[in-house]
């Protein structure tokens, strides 16, 4: 279940500063973040698909580890990525 590459590309250039910065905090947590709604819906249709689920836990778990360095190494990022993302935390 990858991400189509435009919605890649935008997400990158949206928070990762510009359209090369693919390693950066934002950017990283913005494309887990997407990925983890993708197969959210995914599990509406297909609730036995245990091996994905999986899947998704290891996704949320590194973006959690993600979240909370940027939180200890930038507060007012953390705080507007968190707010824009719509993530609860």
């Amino acid at each position: 279940m990858s991400l189509a590459k435009e919605v890649k590309q935008e997400l990158i250039e949206k928070y990762g500063k510009d359209a090369t910065n693919t390693g950066s905090i934002e950017a990283q947590i913005a494309l887990l973040t997407e990925r983890i709604k993708s197969l959210n819906a995914h599990f509406l249709e297909h609730k036995k698909d245990h091996s994905s689920r999986r899947g998704l836990l290891k996704l949320v778990s590194r973006r959690k580890h993600l979240i909370t360095y940027l939180r200890k190494r930038d507060e007012e990022a953390y705080k507007k990525l968190i707010g824009e993302l719509n993530i609860r935390k």
